[in-house]
């Protein structure tokens, strides 16, 4: 049962729910105390020691559900079979009783595999089929192009081979029985089938979240296509939880700073070298300021949620953040992403300012009149945009002054290099001004962006 725990704290890391080594044995323990007769006090007692929040709550009780619900081996029509003979019986007792005689020689000479599927003993057909998939290691199964080899082996593990040759046997002495021993095998088959289904649901949609969340990393954001714009959702908010969990406790480690083992010595010294009195070394750095400005116009619409939604965790890891939106003129929207679900921020920004036509310079110049103080030689300042201002007044000079305030300039672009500088674009010139010009139009390409962006400062 032990074993049996462990893959199923693994299907659980599978379906989503982090479980660390402490978590996990703590939940033994107490698996130990309720023990598992109860099944439903058995669920509560993981959703109460593993899941930490209604999520991985509902992940969690799915996933118990589906480890343990085992595949019900197939009824055939076996059953039918034997009350048609009897019903024959009736009527001719002597030759089926000489035929049953002779069918059950027949039955104690099979093998194992083939005695139990006409036993039609469904407990042990579940019994060996879980000895079989422990023998095969069905819960290493990661792909679906791998059910076939699983399934094969399970049933080597059984004893397939021997039961071939009985069916073989069967055919050229007793066919009747063999059309029951070939019935209950395409019913084992099935089961079979069934458990390996299973076990690719439990262990295999991690590889296969995995996998499908790399080809995602590496396609344009702008060629997303509807059905996977929530899945994209989905991995920028992986990308923000792992910018968090990256950097947030490092910050808070270096704003303590680092043990001075030299003066807590010579502190303590009164006290034996006990060090009930510590001293730290602490290092001044200047204190993190970002500021964003998203462009969210039509030109750059299918990729606007995505920027949002990394600017919206850039508040969870930075302490002072403003953000910006802007199409044909710009506001403020950092107490929109701080106060509200980045779902709920980015429709309202969008109602207010979004998928409109983009004039780079009056809104430019809109930051410049209302919030150009903001800037201060500690700020990075972040513009996420395709620098298309359809061939309106660009006003870098604007840009300029932004970036002789600032600390650097950093400048994410959706589009391919190779279209900067074509029709309206004007990245050759804004670029001049930046300290950094990045090309972001995949996922992966963004994360990195933002992740060099948070580093600079821990």
């Amino acid at each position: 049962m032990r074993e049996n725990l462990h893959r199923f704290l693994r299907a659980a890391r599978g379906a989503g729910v982090r479980v660390s080594p402490a978590e996990s044995i703590d939940a033994m323990r107490a698996v130990s105390k309720v023990g598992f007769a109860d099944r439903g006090v058995l669920r509560d007692t993981f959703l109460l020691t593993l899941a930490k929040s209604q999520d991985e709550k509902r992940a969690l009780g799915e996933c118990f559900d589906l480890f343990f619900s085992q595949p019900e081996p197939a009824q055939d029509t076996a059953e039918e079979n034997k009350a048609d003979n009897s019903e024959q019986a009736d009527s001719d007792a002597g030759s089926d009783s000489s035929s049953e005689s002779g069918g059950g020689e027949q039955a104690e000479n099979l093998g194992p595999l083939a005695q139990m599927l006409l036993s039609q003993d469904r407990n042990a057909i579940s019994a060996a089929i879980a000895n079989a998939s422990g023998a095969a290691s069905l819960s290493n199964i990661r792909y679906f192009t791998q059910r076939g080899i699983f399934s094969g082996r399970i049933l080597d593990a059984m004893g397939i081979q021997r039961l071939r040759d009985d069916l073989d046997n069967l055919t050229a002495t007793n066919p009747a029985l063999a059309e029951r021993l070939q019935a209950a095998l395409d019913g084992l088959r099935g089961t079979v089938r069934d458990t390996v289904s299973q076990a690719l649901l439990l262990y295999g949609r991690e590889e296969t979240e995995n996998l499908r969340n790399e080809i995602l990393r590496n396609a344009p954001l702008a060629r997303i296509e509807p059905r996977q714009v929530e899945q994209m959702r989905a991995l920028i908010r992986q990308i923000a939880r792992r910018l968090r969990e990256r950097y947030s406790k490092p910050r808070k480690r270096q704003r303590r700073g680092h043990l001075d083992v030299r003066r807590t010595l010579r502190r303590n010294a009164a006290w034996g070298g006990v060090p009930f009195l510590t001293a730290w070394k602490r290092k001044h750095r200047d204190r993190p300021k970002i500021v964003a400005l998203c462009d969210v116009s039509g030109s750059v619409a299918r990729v606007s949620d995505f920027f949002l939604l990394l600017i919206h965790s850039l508040h969870e890891v930075v302490d002072d953040v403003r953000s910006f939106a802007f199409s044909g003129h710009l506001i403020e929207v950092s107490d929109i992403l701080e106060e509200k679900s980045p779902e709920a921020a980015m429709a309202e920004i969008m109602s207010k300012v979004g998928f409109g036509s983009s004039d780079y310079g009056n809104s430019l110049a809109d930051f410049e009149k209302g919030w150009m103080d903001a800037i201060t030689p500690q700020t990075t300042v972040i513009v996420l945009g395709d620098a298309r201002s359809n061939n309106l007044d660009p006003r870098a000079d604007i840009l300029r002054r932004i970036a002789e305030r600032s600390k650097r300039l950093v400048w994410l672009n959706p589009e391919g290099r190779m279209t900067w500088g074509f029709g309206d674009s004007e990245m050759p010139r804004y670029a001049t001004f930046c300290s950094v010009v990045r090309q972001c139009a995949t996922a992966q390409q963004l994360e990195r962006a933002v992740s060099d962006i948070v580093a600079t400062y821990q």
